[in-house]
């Protein structure tokens, strides 16, 4: 069994309404599916992706109003990275930044790729990678229908960096059990902190990295609006699915057990570290209860929410989304 890369990355808003504004209108992502959270539909869960939301470009936030902010700290998913096609779209996307007054730095080199760090509304911590240094996983297709031109557009997800208080747990977990590969190290930014550790898996590259950053100077993060939730990585196949459930109860690991998201097929289960991971099958995708040409339009309900429609929808607060 291998894993394929990174699947989605689950974050939390507080603000539903402005968030869908910033991912589509000044990140030109395209919102691939609008519904509720599974584990508590008084709230939306909004997935934004390339054209069709494929495997390993999806962005998801669940909206909880009124959560406090994100107090930074161990134990978290630090950073999360967003796929470009070469340098010279990170000079677009510097200037696009600059004319619509979102946070960022400048362009650097990270990782040995150009990059290019920023910060949404809530203060999510984002970077813009170039992604010009086949061969590994590849990217998706950004939605022609977007603001951002397609050759300038957002292609999928990249690195994601987990801080934690110690990092060889971590490291022990993802490659004695989910089978990732140590491929080199990032010098750290602190100078009493050790060197950032990389991982990889599947056919490598961009998409399918984990970064580990020890550091032994922060406190337990307090997760809240702009903090991120999990990290899923990618199964190919209902067999395989199957297969790590078993594979990591073996291992001594408490999951959530086979759960079944509709649009794929889930397990969850924290690193010693405390971090959420999750393991999500490709398909059936997206477009299984949408046209691909309405995704996103209407609140969309997996089969066993439907008959609660009435109800769920009398507890959401109405969201504009096209």
């Amino acid at each position: 069994m291998e894993l394929m890369g990174i699947h989605h990355v689950s974050a939390l808003t507080a603000q539903a309404s402005r968030n869908v504004d910033f991912y589509t209108k000044n990140l030109g992502m395209r919102l691939v599916k609008k519904t509720v959270n599974q584990d508590d539909t008084s709230s939306y869960h909004l997935y934004y992706g390339d054209e069709l939301g494929h495997p390993g470009t999806t962005l998801t936030f669940f909206d909880i109003p009124n959560l406090a902010p994100n107090s930074p700290g161990v134990s978290s998913i630090s950073i999360v990275s967003l796929r470009v096609s070469n340098q010279e779209a990170l000079r677009y996307w510097e200037d696009r930044f600059q004319a619509l007054q979102v946070d960022h730095d400048g362009i650097r080199s990270h990782a040995g790729r150009a990059s290019l760090p920023f910060r949404d509304f809530e203060g999510h911590r984002l970077q813009l990678v170039a992604d010009d240094n086949p061969p590994g996983v590849p990217g998706g297709t950004p939605w022609e229908k977007s603001p951002v031109p397609v050759r300038w557009g957002i292609r999928g997800l990249g690195p994601v960096t987990l801080t934690v208080r110690d990092a060889e747990p971590t490291a022990r977990v993802l490659v004695d059990i989910l089978g990732f590969r140590e491929v080199g190290q990032i010098p750290a930014q602190i100078e009493s902190q050790p060197d950032i550790l990389i991982f990889t898996t599947g056919a490598g590259g961009a998409g399918a990295e984990v970064h580990v950053e020890e550091r032994s100077d922060l406190p337990p993060e307090r997760l809240g609006r702009g903090g991120v939730h999990h990290v899923a990585f990618r199964v190919p196949d209902q067999q395989e699915y199957e297969a790590w459930n078993q594979h990591l109860e073996a291992a001594g690991f408490v999951t959530s057990g086979l759960v079944d998201r509709y649009y794929f097929q889930s397990i969850y289960f924290r690193e010693p570290n405390g971090i959420l991971f999750e393991l999500a099958t490709d398909g059936p995708g997206f477009a299984t209860d949408e046209a691909p040409d309405q995704l996103g339009k209407t609140l969309a309900l997996p089969p066993f929410l439907e008959p609660h429609r009435k109800s769920i929808e009398a507890k959401l607060q109405p969201l504009q989304t096209h």
